[in-house]
């Protein structure tokens, strides 16, 4: 059963899989400030909640999955420095709570990814889109600032390069030009994306959650400036692995020539 977050933001669990769907189809599902909060409280929920394994990002509808802000909140709620401020405090908190869970993170993308929606994206630790998604960020055609931290994570999936190139032409970009840049990890049909991107979380599902939990933090702590890194942390968890008795179920099973059970312990 589907359970309101928000108004516009709804979580579903099933299957080991934390599901974030963005529920705001009338208008491409832009975020507004509300939603972003609502997001980062989901995401720190399914952070600590065993029966979540991996998690993943939707947007309602077949038409995007996040297009941007909500403009219409602009002249109101962004009109000032100050409230601009306040406004990109709140999407870096949201932005800290999706790079931060320790579970693996999935956009599914189908339709538009633009703006903040494609910094949602990039902060996702792998992107399936479907073959009919655009991507772009508009800032150039708004009289947009982007911080440093939001260039520096799109940098560090695609190079400078292709950063300076989407930044500076505010262009759309297609799936296949998304694909060959790195932006996206796999391009499917769109018919098949609901299913190939479920099949795949089932996959990470029925990896050991203390495996992905190291994996992710090690990448987390890979994106921090060298000096920042907790690498004890990283080593504490991989010295967890082996002390788990999900390690010996999964030597168990790999000489019994059986699918593993992991707990998560």
């Amino acid at each position: 059963m589907d359970t309101p977050v928000a108004d516009k933001i709804i979580a579903k669990k099933e299957n080991g899989i934390g599901w974030v769907i963005i529920n705001n189809p009338e208008k491409r599902n832009a975020m507004s400030i509300e939603m972003y909060e609502s997001m980062a409280a989901t995401l720190v929920s399914y952070g600590k909640d065993p029966e979540v394994r991996v998690v993943i990002l939707k947007g309602a509808g077949d038409k995007s999955f996040i297009s941007g802000a909500d403009i219409s909140q602009f002249k109101e709620r962004q009109s000032t420095l100050e409230q601009v401020r306040a406004g990109e405090a709140i999407s870096e908190r949201n932005n800290k709570a999706l790079r931060e869970c320790p579970k693996p993170t999935i956009a599914m993308i189908r339709g538009f990814c633009m703006g903040g929606g494609l910094g949602t994206a990039i902060t996702c630790d792998m992107r399936i889109a479907s073959d009919d998604s655009q991507f772009g960020v508009p800032a150039a055609k708004l009289g947009v600032g982007y911080r440093f931290s939001g260039i520096r994570r799109l940098a560090e999936v695609v190079g400078p390069q292709f950063t300076a190139e989407i930044f500076y032409t505010g262009r759309r970009f297609s799936a296949q030009e998304a694909l060959q840049m790195g932006l996206i990890n796999r391009m499917v049909p769109a018919a098949e994306l609901e299913k190939y991107v479920a099949d795949y979380a089932a996959t990470l599902a029925g990896n050991a959650p203390l495996t992905l939990k190291a994996v992710k933090q090690c990448l987390i702590e890979l994106k921090k400036d060298p000096a920042e890194r907790d690498l004890d942390l990283c080593q504490k968890l991989v010295e967890e692995c082996f002390t788990s008795q999900d390690y010996i179920e999964g030597r168990t099973a790999f000489m019994e020539k059986r699918k593993p059970q992991f707990k998560g312990k």
